[in-house]
């Protein structure tokens, strides 16, 4: 199950590895070892265990299971307010000095010379973007022309904050990673923008933001009819409207289930309607 990213492809189903904590390594490595190729963490101690992730992926490469072009690895430059203590940058440098020493502490961390996909970690602040936010832009910008990073990507951004940044950035970003909310069409609005622009759009917390919709009695009958569970029919219906699909599970029958869902496709009317769930 890949996705086409310029003139190569990116596994669609992507592991997120927040708020695991100790758990991280253990879980980034089951994950990986049942098929999981796209890995998404943060440097941001915060939510994320970043160092884990890296040792996770150095034991899966030292045992043979995989090497490291096989991985796509992605991580964010996360600002100070969604950070505790636990900073890596120098919060006294400017932020171009900040974006560089977060970037070179996830090298280090994840134990690579590379990065696949670079990601700020959300504006600085809202509705719009402001001079920080192009301050960073440009800092990531460098990091991909100097051949560290091979795709750039943005998180928990607006409508309106990505179209000022469609247009304004020298590299555009490859990649949207937003909460995907069924009660706003799946985050349609941004996802028709990502696709105008051609840009992927990456989404997360499919089932837990949206239980309230999933209990529509359409879900159980797609479950039914193609003998799925809720989270296949979720993922498969994400896939077929182009996004990439992030899943935390720390259950490994559920990653087992994540990954099997190009076995089916659904009907466009059925795309719609799962697209309408919540005024259904």
């Amino acid at each position: 199950m890949n996705i086409t990213v310029g003139e190569g492809v990116v596994p669609v189903m992507m592991y997120g590895t927040a708020w695991k904590e100790d758990q991280t390594k253990p879980l980034t490595i089951q994950a990986i070892q049942n098929g999981f190729r796209s890995i998404d963490t943060a440097n941001q101690r915060k939510h994320y265990f970043e160092v884990a992730v890296g040792e996770a992926v150095a034991a899966v490469i030292s045992d043979g299971q995989v090497s490291r072009e096989d991985l796509f690895l992605q991580t964010k430059y996360t600002y100070q307010r969604g950070q505790d203590h636990r900073l890596p940058y120098d919060p006294d440098s400017d932020f171009k000095q900040q974006v560089q020493q977060s970037f070179q502490s996830s090298l280090e961390h994840l134990q690579t010379s590379y990065i696949d996909s670079y990601v700020l970690h959300g504006p600085y602040s809202y509705p719009l973007l402001v001079d920080i936010d192009w301050e960073v832009w440009e800092a990531m910008e460098e990091l991909h022309g100097e051949g560290k990073v091979r795709f750039l990507g943005i998180s928990n951004a607006t409508f309106e904050q990505l179209q000022v940044l469609f247009k304004r950035a020298k590299i555009k970003p490859t990649f949207v990673q937003n909460r995907c909310f069924a009660s706003a069409r799946w985050d349609y609005d941004v996802r028709q923008l990502c696709n105008d622009n051609n840009v992927i759009y990456q989404g997360f917390s499919l089932l837990t933001a949206n239980s309230r919709e999933l209990q529509n009695p359409l879900m159980q009958e797609l479950c039914e009819k193609y003998s799925k569970t809720l989270g296949q029919i979720v993922f498969r219906f994400a896939m077929q409207r182009g996004m990439m699909i992030l899943t935390g599970t720390t259950k490994e029958k559920r990653m087992l289930e994540n990954l099997l869902i190009d076995d089916f496709s659904l009907t466009e009317d059925e795309l719609n309607h799962i697209e309408n769930i919540a005024g259904n």
